[in-house]
C-alpha cells in the first residue's frame, strides 16, 4: 500500500489528518524518498520552464552552520541539469577582492537568460560570520544595510528572480550534528576550526541575524525561514516551497523513441580487449 494517501485517491479529510500525524512525528523513509522523488520531477519541470521562457533564477541559502543548507541544495541540484542550474559557493576573499565595492565580485555569477543559481553563502557573510568574527568593520555593516536592499532591487528591475532561505536550527541539534561529523569520517571536512570559534558565539550570530533580518527583510526580496531541526522534513519543505514561488507549467519533451539501428558495418574490427588497461573489477 502506498505511503502517500493522495496517490489512492483518499477522501481530502484523511489526507489532511495524515499530514497532520505526519507533522506531529518523524518522517518514515519510504514517505520521505517517495516524496522527495515526486518533487524532484517537478523541479524538472520548473527547470525545463525557465529554460523555455529564459527566466533568471536566484535562490540564496543562508543560515546556521549545520542547519541544513548544504543537504537542500543536494537535493535541489542532482536531478537537474548543471548546465541550467548551478551552485555558487566563494571562498574567502583575496586581498584584491577585499579592494572591491563588495557585491562586485558576486554579480559576474549572477544568471543569464534560462538559469538558476543557488547560493551557498551569499553576499550576506558580510552581515553574518564576517561582522560575527570580526572580518569587517561596524561602518562596512552599515554601508551593507543601506546597500543590499537596494542591489536586490536592482537584481528585481533587472529581471531576475530572487528567492532568500534561511535555516534555523537549535543549540542543542547544531551541537549533535557537529559532534556527529567530528566522529564520522566521511563528514569531518565540514567542520572548520571557524564553525568552532563560531559555536561559542551563538548569542552573536543571533543578534547579528535578528538586524540583518530588520534592515533586509524587504518586500521585493523576503526571507523565507526553513526549520532545519529535522533535516529531511526541512528539505521536502523547502523544495515544495521553491516550487511556489515561479508559477510554471509542464513542457518536458515527450519521451524520446528509439530508431532500430543501423545495420552492423563489417568494416570494423576491434582491437584486442588486453591492449586496454581496464580498471580492477574488485566489487
Amino acid at each position: 500500500m502506498s505511503k502517500n494517501p493522495k496517490a489512492e485517491g483518499a477522501p481530502a479529510q484523511f489526507v489532511a489528518a495524515d499530514v497532520e500525524e505526519r507533522k506531529r512525528g518523524k518522517l518514515d523513509k519510504s514517505f520521505y524518498f517517495e516524496e522527495l522523488s515526486r518533487l524532484q520531477i517537478e523541479l524538472v519541470k520548473l527547470q525545463e520552464w525557465v529554460k523555455l521562457k529564459g527566466l533568471k533564477v536566484v535562490v540564496v541559502f543562508e543560515g546556521r552552520d549545520a542547519a541544513g543548507k548544504g543537504g537542500a541544495i543536494k537535493r535541489i541540484t542532482e536531478a537537474l541539469n548543471p548546465r541550467v542550474c548551478r551552485v555558487v559557493a566563494l571562498p574567502a576573499p583575496t586581498e584584491r577582492e577585499d579592494s572591491q565595492w563588495y557585491f562586485q565580485r558576486y554579480i559576474s555569477h549572477l544568471p543569464a537568460a534560462g538559469e538558476i543559481v543557488v547560493f551557498d553563502r551569499s553576499w550576506y557573510n558580510r552581515a553574518g560570520v564576517e561582522r560575527v568574527m570580526g572580518f569587517c568593520t561596524e561602518e562596512q555593516v552599515a554601508e551593507f544595510f543601506r546597500d543590499c536592499p537596494e542591489f536586490e532591487r536592482m537584481l528585481v528591475r533587472s529581471g531576475i528572480v530572487v528567492i532568500k532561505y534561511w535555516f534555523s536550527v537549535s543549540d542543542e541539534e547544531q551541537d549533535r550534528r557537529f559532534r556527529d561529523r567530528i566522529n564520522n569520517p566521511a563528514k569531518f571536512w565540514k567542520l572548520s576550526e571557524m564553525d568552532i570559534e563560531g559555536r561559542d558565539r551563538w548569542e552573536e550570530y543571533s543578534r547579528a541575524k535578528d538586524e540583518m533580518f530588520k534592515y533586509t527583510d524587504t518586500k521585493e526580496c523576503p526571507w523565507w525561514v526553513v526549520d532545519g531541526e529535522e533535516k529531511k522534513r526541512a528539505r521536502l519543505n523547502c523544495i515544495h516551497h521553491l516550487l511556489t514561488q515561479i508559477p510554471y507549467q509542464d513542457v518536458v519533451p515527450e519521451p524520446i523513441e528509439l530508431p532500430p539501428r543501423a545495420p552492423a558495418s563489417n568494416a570494423y574490427i576491434r582491437p584486442p580487449i588486453d591492449t586496454q588497461t581496464f580498471v580492477p573489477k574488485v566489487y
